[in-house]
């Protein structure tokens, strides 16, 4: 663990020295690189507005910090949202770059925040996302204990606030404020034995899976039986309607065969019928046509 933190702290001091390399812009001459890398795809002009606005992302990230999430982890996600705002500035609105990229920056951190807090089934709305980075400010403004249950009156106060449900409020702290355990962890000191191993496995078994192959086995072959007692016009029309996986449109068939969409439907009615009918005589049910595609 020590191996991957100190890692970690030394992709941060390199990325800092990376800011450092680079000055910071006037006006103009943002103008003229965010232009040549628009107009020109300039690699180099992308990397000095990008660079310039290393510092920046640092910044935001340092923001974030108190998720205890590494501060490097941090800043390179925020340097994917930097990018991504390189990619979209259009120069000519009269903006300065740093006003669009900041958020861009903030929504990449944000992103990686929620999905790396073990927030499940929560944090997915708008509503649900202030919550959750507006939940430990207000509970330092109220007063509340960063740890354990909010009071009655605080619930109802940041559930109005920020226009969520009081039960969402609840359940957001208690999912904050609780720590997360691994699941390599033995469940006594003296044991080996892992909590992961105690997870039950809602999986097919083995004997399931072996038996679902086989069906799919036998399916595939009643299905290829069947469509060998079609006619070749039949056969194909089955095959480009129901066993591609772009099927063709009515329409694309009817030009192939030189005939109306409505011959090519009916055609295609009565293929389906034959093959229910040799198929009836296996395991397969009679809709079992389109299934074996897959």
């Amino acid at each position: 663990m020590t191996v991957t933190i100190e890692n970690r702290w030394d992709s941060l001091a390199l990325f800092i020295a990376e800011a450092k390399r680079f000055p910071m812009l006037t006006a103009e001459r943002e103008q003229a690189l965010a232009r040549a890398w628009r107009n020109h795809a300039d690699n180099a002009a992308l990397r000095d507005l990008v660079g310039s606005h290393l510092r920046l992302v640092i910044k935001i990230a340092r923001g974030f910090a108190g998720y205890s999430l590494p501060i490097a982890d941090l800043v390179a996600e925020g340097n994917v949202g930097l990018m991504q705002a390189a990619e979209k500035f259009d120069p000519d609105r009269g903006f300065r770059f740093a006003t669009y990229a900041m958020w861009w920056i903030r929504a990449a951190i944000q992103e990686y925040v929620l999905h790396s807090n073990a927030i499940v089934k929560m944090g997915t709305t708008g509503a649900q996302k202030k919550l959750f980075f507006n939940l430990r400010q207000m509970k330092a403004r109220l007063g509340e204990n960063d740890f354990g249950e909010l009071s009655a009156d605080a619930v109802q106060t940041i559930a109005t606030e920020l226009d969520v449900p009081a039960n969402d409020v609840v359940e957001m702290n208690r999912r904050m404020s609780g720590a997360d355990l691994s699941l390599n962890v033995t469940i006594s000191e003296d044991g080996e034995t892992e909590w992961l191993d105690r997870l039950a496995d809602d999986g097919p078994t083995p004997d399931e899976l072996l038996a679902e192959a086989d069906e799919r086995s036998q399916r595939h072959k009643l299905l290829g039986d069947a469509l060998v007692r079609l006619d070749a016009r039949e056969r194909e029309i089955v095959r480009e309607r129901h066993l591609r996986d772009e099927p063709l449109t009515l329409e694309e068939l009817s030009k192939r065969f030189h005939v109306s969409r409505e011959r090519i439907r009916q055609l295609e009615v009565r293929a389906v019928e034959k093959l229910k009918k040799s198929m009836l005589g296996g395991i397969a049910p009679p809709n079992e046509t389109t299934a074996l595609a897959a």
